[in-house]
């Protein structure tokens, strides 16, 4: 296979990074080079949120009528040209097909949800203490978005994080995830054709670590819309704070996932593995402390492990095949270390600690204990904790004992006891008899604690993305009052 070669897309051009210096992109399959992609720099942060500033003065102008029409035109495009993302997804991040169609088809209800934003902002009509003074409160977008994707579902976050901004008038500097700069050049395309103005847009490929900060701390950037690890996060927020900019933080998990004795166990299963085992466990809310009470313990371990079993990891092609390749040997080399320290301080492999190739196969651990890394550490991939409990009440205190809180998810056929529990779990979003694993366009979605702080979602969008000016108009010749 041809390797591909992005460039970085400033200001509506594609250009090469102004060093000239690139990086490869591996897939993870088989770690091979899959694409070669200019390695920005500060320099090239600098000429984009340049270009994005410039581009705000008009863009902001822009009537909300045209900015509907170029996020349905985005949606458009990629529904048609839904089968070319899915194979970026397929050999750039090693997503199975089944994974990357959910990926394409979230997107597309993301975009076409964002589309229905500029229609929305609406300000207030406020009374005065002034005789004859008219009072407005009134929306207005802030300027420059810095937008910053995670590698697990790159698409994803690239509608979620960089949607709210353009839809209420904003641009967009996005910085890719270096483990999927094809997708996020894709994405530029898929906005260039759609219409959107010169500037408006603008991707950077390279490393975190080297551009990160410049971006999110330049002057010109005022918010930031964050995907990754709290320890980035933290940091980022920090920034952030120091320069008083907007920030809005999606970061890890440990979500616990809660079997009660009266659970429809065929379903709580289902649950488990689909909300720990897609995309190979890759994702932040994953239910990697599953807590079940003792009554039930037993039979739903055995049935869990013999579901996971029989997960597939053949041709990520294959409709069948749910667990893909790791995306890093840095990612790996974690995934075998929380394991290894578990099982040396007594915690038991109940299935899985097995690799074919570069895909851990789904591993199901008992007996860990809170001096074990993966009892507090979100390990990020195919391997979760099963606990017994002997209460609702014990699972509850089970799954607040973390400094996380995104996701979590709850098997019962007691309502009752469900609102309880649901409203006692320390995390930003619970499911009742769904997976832990969820989402939808328009929901507020994020954590609490160290799982970040703000909610994306069209139904906070525009609270996020525009700031409040107030307006008073005096009539001539009214009395002022005092």
């Amino acid at each position: 296979m041809a390797i591909v070669k992005t460039q970085l897309w400033i200001d509506g051009q594609f250009r090469d990074a102004k060093s000239g210096a690139t990086f490869q992109d591996l897939n993870p399959e088989n770690d091979r080079p899959y694409a070669e992609a200019s390695r920005g720099a500060p320099e090239d942060v600098e000429l984009a949120v340049q270009a994005a500033h410039a581009a705000f003065a008009s863009y902001r102008e822009t009537a909300p009528a045209q900015r509907e029409n170029w996020l349905i035109k985005a949606a458009e495009l990629l529904e048609q040209r839904a089968e070319v993302f899915i194979e970026v997804l397929i050999d750039e991040i090693g997503s199975p097909l089944i994974k990357a169609q959910f990926e394409l088809k979230y997107a597309l209800a993301h975009l076409r949800a964002a589309a229905g934003i500029p229609r929305r902002i609406s300000g207030l009509t406020l009374p005065s203490d002034t005789p004859g003074r008219l009072s407005l409160a009134v929306r207005e977008p802030l300027g420059v978005f810095a937008c910053i994707t995670p590698f697990n579902v790159p698409l994803i976050k690239a509608m979620k994080q960089c949607t709210g901004p353009l839809a209420t008038g904003n641009t967009v500097v996005l910085l890719a995830s270096e483990h999927a700069p094809v997708l996020a050049v894709r994405v530029a395309e898929l906005f260039r054709d759609a219409g959107l103005p010169a500037g408006s847009f603008n991707v950077i490929t390279g490393f975190g670590e080297e551009i990160g900060d410049c971006l999110v701390a330049h002057p010109l950037n005022r918010g930031l819309n964050f995907t990754g690890s709290t320890r980035v996060g933290r940091h980022l927020s920090e920034l952030c704070g120091r320069h008083f900019k907007r920030s809005l933080l999606e970061l890890g998990g440990k979500s616990p996932l809660v079997v009660l004795k009266d659970a429809d166990l065929d379903a709580a299963v289902q649950g488990a593995v689909m909300g720990m085992f897609l995309y190979q466990g890759q994702v932040c809310m994953g239910s990697s402390r599953i807590l079940v009470e003792s009554a039930v313990h037993d039979e739903f371990l055995g049935r869990f492990a013999e579901a996971a079993e029989a997960i597939g990891h053949g041709d990520l092609r294959d409709p069948g095949t749910w667990t893909g390749p790791i995306i890093s040997v840095r990612q790996r080399e974690r995934i075998q270390r929380h394991i290894d320290n578990a099982v040396t301080q007594g915690a038991l492999v109940v299935t899985g600690n097995k690799w074919a190739g570069n895909r851990c196969l789904p591993t199901i651990l008992t007996g860990v204990k809170p001096e074990m890394e993966c009892y507090y550490e979100e390990t990020f991939g195919p391997v979760t904790s099963v606990y017994p409990v002997q209460s609702p009440q014990a699972a509850l205190s089970l799954a607040n004992d973390t400094v996380y809180g995104l996701s979590a998810a709850i098997y019962t056929q007691n309502l009752t006891e469900a609102i309880r529990l649901a409203s006692g779990i320390r995390s930003g979003m619970v499911h009742i008899n769904a997976p832990s694993l969820y989402d939808e366009p328009h929901v507020p979605f994020g954590g609490v604690g160290e799982s970040g702080m703000g909610r994306e979602g069209t139904v906070t969008d525009i609270d996020h993305c525009t700031e409040w000016k107030w307006v008073t108009i005096q009539t001539p010749g009214a009395s002022h009052g005092h």
